[in-house]
């Protein structure tokens, strides 16, 4: 039965792998073209040049490959970065305008008139939206770039601790202080 067209109309490569196939791989590898370079210029899949290799012990070079690949990586981070930065000014942007001047508009009646009026500040179902959109915006880009683990919390608990020590010493002294001066004053003639 015979092999079935492949999507561009041609069959399966079906020719034998010949010892002069085995030859090209090796020629060609020692030249350092990687496995599709050598599929294409030997006119034979990538799979089977796969095969012919690792027969021979001959292992391609991927440094070239995992370098694409990092940098690749590396790009969409800082696109996400971005992205997340452009959210974040979205959601200011949105936040801001529920504050600021807008104009408010309908169409309607029979005769389907536009009618519009300048407000100080957009209506309340209006800021309602803009604060939903805002809020998504900034889901978004926490999303694209979360938050580090490492929120400063604890530094703000500790800093909160030695505020509050600090303002409990102070009230203590002016207590002592006020008492002090009240002593003193009723000691007087």
């Amino acid at each position: 039965m015979p092999n079935p067209p492949r999507k561009n109309g041609l069959r399966k490569d079906q020719r034998p792998v010949t010892e002069a196939d085995y030859d090209e791989v090796r020629r060609l590898h020692a030249q350092g073209l990687g496995r599709n370079a050598i599929a294409r210029e030997m006119g034979r899949g990538p799979r089977t040049v796969s095969v012919i290799a690792a027969e021979l012990g001959l292992v391609f070079d991927v440094t070239m490959t995992e370098e694409a690949t990092r940098h690749r990586v590396a790009q969409l981070a800082a696109l996400r970065a971005e992205t997340a930065i452009d959210l974040h000014l979205d959601a200011l942007k949105l936040t801001q305008s529920m504050w600021e001047p807008a104009v408010i508009y309908n169409f309607g009646g029979k005769e389907n008139t536009y009618a519009y009026e300048h407000v100080d500040e957009p209506p309340a179902i209006d800021k309602k939206n803009l604060m939903a959109a805002a809020g998504i915006a900034l889901e978004k880009s926490l999303k694209l770039v979360p938050p580090a683990e490492d929120s400063g919390a604890e530094d703000a608990r500790s800093m909160l601790g030695q505020l509050m020590v600090g303002l409990k010493a102070a009230y203590d002294q002016a207590v002592t202080e006020e008492a002090a001066n009240g002593e003193a004053e009723g000691e007087s003639p």
